[in-house]
């Protein structure tokens, strides 16, 4: 869906990358894990499922977690060491923080506009 905004429009995918600083990966990730919300999806299995190398979805998780964009949880190996493994946050909380950014821009475009 996008959004007229006079001389441009703009494509709510675009404000939602730019919004959240996101790469296209970390936006196709974020999106490939919006489609099943409940579900846990290892580096390893992301890599398979999407086509990226292991350390772009490395990189990319490690960046949406950091966000506060994914929950993460460890899994211990019965022979040792650990897997993580993500999911995405909730969708309403992923909508307000969008919107929360956008109101910010607006506030600041209303008093770049007040000084104009």
């Amino acid at each position: 869906m996008g959004i007229d905004f006079a001389c441009k429009r703009f494509e709510i995918e675009e404000v939602v990358k730019c919004s959240l600083a996101l790469s296209k990966s970390d936006f196709v990730i974020l999106k490939f894990l919006m489609k099943d919300s409940e579900k846990s999806y290892s580096t390893e299995e992301l890599s398979k499922e999407l086509g990226f190398e292991k350390s772009t979805i490395q990189r990319a998780v490690k960046k949406l977690h950091g966000e506060g964009l994914l929950f993460r949880t460890q899994k211990n190996q019965s022979r040792g060491g650990y897997s993580f493994f993500y999911r995405v946050r909730d969708k309403s909380y992923l909508r307000e923080k969008i919107l929360g950014i956008v109101e910010s821009w607006y506030k600041v475009f209303e008093l770049e506009l007040k000084k104009w």
